[in-house]
């Protein structure tokens, strides 16, 4: 088995890797926010990776079993680092974005909230605002929301394009087209990194204009007969680049 095969099966397909994607952008805020904790990164990679897992294996019957028993042991131990490294308002925190994820998530809830049109894309970058704005702060980061929940909403856009032909729900590309919905990717995109520039420290704020350059190219090349990996692992990764960007940076000046 070739290695990118491997690293399809063990990191993309198992949902490790968009889980740690996502726990890289939440690290990233965490870094520019002085509030950097292990046991916070922690939490936020199990609760990806379980809401992931119960995603994608919700609708499998010989695997589901299983995944309820993975995600309840998950749910345990956020509850324990919860509990021994923060407090009750962070554990309300994380109940309440879990119940979110899961109210658009579930099979038996399908039909009333992810069959809305248009909601999808918004709804993603909602949660991954969430965490990155509320759950990892003291105090809720109106600036922090509103740069992860554009940027997000953007990344989904190439993955509905990707699905246009399948979806049985109105997605964006399939109502204005795929060109249309570039266009709406990079208005996203554009918004949320003049944000950043405007609220995030200089050179956090670099990292992240950096990473929407490469996320406006990825965007541009983005089409419905792309390979797989084009979305799942260099689209998912532009979730990770500023963090990526920032350990790139102060490694520099380690040899500099």
């Amino acid at each position: 088995m070739s290695f990118l095969n491997l690293a399809k099966k063990y990191l993309i397909d198992s949902q490790v890797y968009v889980s740690l994607m996502g726990t890289f952008l939440a690290g990233f805020f965490m870094l520019e926010q002085n509030i950097f904790r292990w046991p916070s990164l922690l939490l936020i990679f199990i609760t990806y990776f379980s809401g992931y897992l119960y995603t994608k294996y919700q609708y499998d019957k010989k695997k589901f079993i299983k995944i309820l028993i993975f995600n309840s042991i998950c749910g345990i131990l956020s509850f324990c680092l919860i509990v021994f490294n923060h407090n009750e308002v962070r554990l309300l925190k994380w109940a309440v974005i879990v119940v979110i994820g899961l109210l658009y998530n579930s099979f038996f809830l399908e039909k009333f909230i992810r069959k809305i049109p248009l909601l999808k894309i918004f709804y993603v970058g909602l949660t991954w605002a969430l965490i990155n704005s509320w759950l990892i702060l003291p105090e809720f980061n109106l600036e922090i929301f509103f740069i992860t929940w554009l940027f997000i909403s953007a990344l989904v856009l190439p993955f509905d394009i990707r699905d246009m032909e399948s979806d049985d729900v109105v997605t964006f590309p399939i109502l204005i087209g795929v060109e249309k919905t570039k266009f709406l990717a990079y208005a996203l995109v554009f918004i949320s990194s003049l944000l950043s520039i405007f609220y995030l420290d200089l050179i956090f704020s670099l990292c992240f204009f950096l990473t929407t350059i490469i996320t406006f190219l990825l965007i541009y090349f983005s089409e419905n007969n792309n390979r797989e990996a084009y979305f799942s692992f260099l689209v998912e990764s532009c979730s990770g680049l500023p963090l990526l960007c920032l350990l790139a940076y102060k490694l520099l000046l380690q040899f500099c």
